[in-house]
């Protein structure tokens, strides 16, 4: 059987879909697997050992996308799939898994959109508080003749294999920064791709300086996205005058891609970091994770793997206005996140950092 999965993009979406690939090899055994994702999402499933052909795509806008559609709306016609799921759910998706052809297309029930599909499963609009890998799971429990059982975090955690040449360069790299193995590495990604994510950046530069000062032999890499990178610069920069003496406990580690970041996690002792692509990264690791959450819930979005390894959620409960679809801030002080307590994130990475110390 040929199966073609779909999720174009986000990246903490896309390593959500990473538990399927695997399901539906121990399901039909000897089935052939393409993934079909956009260009900045790709690397997490690169190495997906259980995804025979990647087939990555642009996203270019306007007449460019038309003809890219079109195009390669002929590939996958020609490629004769028996089943399609879309994983995704968009206008493009959704084209693409008609455009197929194939007997059986599998997608979300969506206004407008659900006649390309043979079957189709309902996805209640409202923000539930359930998690996103299950909602996938759904699509796999539609298709006609499913063996396989419930989505289940120790058997079908979410994945992305090392590459050993990227491991390599960043153990190079990190050498190069003065970070030996007497040192305890840490890895905190500071930025987050919309302001409703983002903890202020007070609260990070108090959480760096909390972290050094218990321990000096702590070595703190930052990450962010390019553009928060001057965000990521100030609270750096902010972290290092505090430390005075003990600035060296924060590593300028330049930038770094989906697999760098990858490595650089799996070598080190603890993440922290907003609900963002990084932090679906991180959880793909044997990592302790230590998440901030804002508008976005737990229940729905924490990491998704083996229980046993610390995973520590941290949000303010109770408030009225959260979840929400992160559009416009109804209080109008991100209140969900800038009152959580810098005290409380460091407590949760003390917790994480003494797991097999």
């Amino acid at each position: 059987m040929k199966i073609l999965l779909i999720r174009l993009r986000l990246i903490g979406d896309v390593v959500f879909t990473t538990p399927l690939p695997k399901a539906l090899k121990r399901a039909w055994p000897g089935t052939t697997i393409s993934y079909l994702v956009e260009e900045a999402a790709a690397p997490v499933v690169a190495t997906n050992p259980f995804i025979d052909e990647l087939i990555v795509i642009r996203r270019a806008r306007g007449v460019e996308r038309v003809i890219d559609d079109i195009r390669l709306a002929g590939r996958l016609r020609s490629a004769r799939y028996d089943l399609v799921i879309d994983l995704h759910g968009g206008p493009r998706s959704s084209w693409l898994t008609l455009a197929t052809g194939a007997p059986r297309r599998v997608g979300y029930t969506i206004k407008g959109r659900s006649w390309m599909y043979t079957t189709t499963v309902a996805r209640p609009r409202e923000l539930r508080a359930r998690h996103s890998v299950v909602n996938q799971w759904d699509l796999l429990e539609a298709i006609e003749g499913w063996p396989g059982g419930p989505a289940d975090p120790e058997r079908n955690a979410v994945d992305m294999p090392l590459d050993p040449a990227i491991d390599a360069a960043i153990a190079h790299r990190l050498r190069d920064a003065g970070v030996t193995e007497a040192h305890t590495l840490i890895v905190a990604h500071v930025s987050a791709g919309n302001p409703f994510r983002r903890w202020p950046e007070p609260a990070f530069t108090e959480l760096l300086v909390s972290l050094v000062q218990t321990d000096p032999a702590r070595r703190i890499v930052i990450s962010s996205g390019p553009s928060d990178r001057d965000a990521a610069n100030r609270i750096v920069a902010a972290a290092r005058a505090a430390l005075g003496p003990a600035a060296g406990g924060i590593v300028d580690f330049g930038d770094f891609g989906l697999a760098e970041l990858r490595a650089l996690v799996g070598r080190s002792r603890l993440f922290v970091g907003g609900d963002t692509g990084p932090l679906h990264i991180a959880a793909t690791t044997a990592t302790p994770v230590v998440g901030l959450y804002g508008p976005t819930l737990p229940a729905r979005s924490a990491p998704w793997r083996d229980p046993a390894i610390p995973t520590v959620s941290l949000e303010v409960a109770g408030l009225p206005c959260r979840p929400c679809e992160q559009r416009v801030c109804a209080p109008g002080d991100f209140r969900c996140l800038t009152t959580l307590r810098p005290q409380d994130v460091v407590s949760a990475a003390e917790q994480a950092l003494r797991w097999r110390a």
